[in-house]
């Protein structure tokens, strides 16, 4: 049950300082993107204006001091879709100023398993992102206030075992 009417759109407007993702899927092709995902597994070159929109909003928030993170929670072998995310998207929304953060479960136990995906804005509001078994999304539940203190736990915890995108990429990037 939506416990707001205010949406992630409202969210992602309105937020002072900081917004947090966490990413738990393997699989969002059927998200977003999907003529640009055709085109990496066709071994297309990546389009200049590939994800402009989402890297000048970036530019905005990061322009004005604010911060943009991630963590994804990933293991490998790499899913095709994951080396289109990573290689494609992260490498393209760093442009923009986004940080990202892997959190790498390959060899050991996930610290947030059954953890859902989901947007926390300023340590005070937390959206619920929904996906179905195909990586399709479904819509977000802004929850309410009294939801925000173990989400920003579930924040702490991945980026306590996380560590920088760059860094991992430069080991286990295709």
């Amino acid at each position: 049950m939506t416990t707001s009417s205010r949406t992630l759109g409202d969210l992602f407007d309105t937020f002072q300082s900081e917004a947090f993702r966490l990413e738990t899927l393997d699989d969002y092709s059927k998200s977003g993107n999907v003529d640009a995902y055709h085109a990496f597994l066709a071994g297309e070159p990546q389009p200049d204006d590939y994800n402009a929109g989402w890297v000048e909003q970036l530019r905005s928030h990061t322009g004005k001091g604010k911060r943009v993170y991630r963590v994804h929670i990933l293991r490998r072998p790499l899913t095709d879709y994951l080396r289109f995310e990573l290689g494609w998207g992260y490498q393209k929304n760093m442009s923009g100023g986004e940080e990202f953060f892997i959190l790498d479960v390959t060899d050991r136990p996930n610290p947030l398993q059954n953890v859902p995906d989901f947007w926390l804005f300023d340590s005070e509001s937390v959206a619920v992102m929904s996906y179905d078994g195909t990586g399709k999304y479904l819509g977000s539940e802004v929850l309410s206030s009294e939801r925000t203190v173990e989400f920003a736990g579930h924040r702490d915890t991945a980026l306590t075992h996380a560590e920088p995108f760059t860094e991992w990429w430069a080991k286990y990037g295709a």
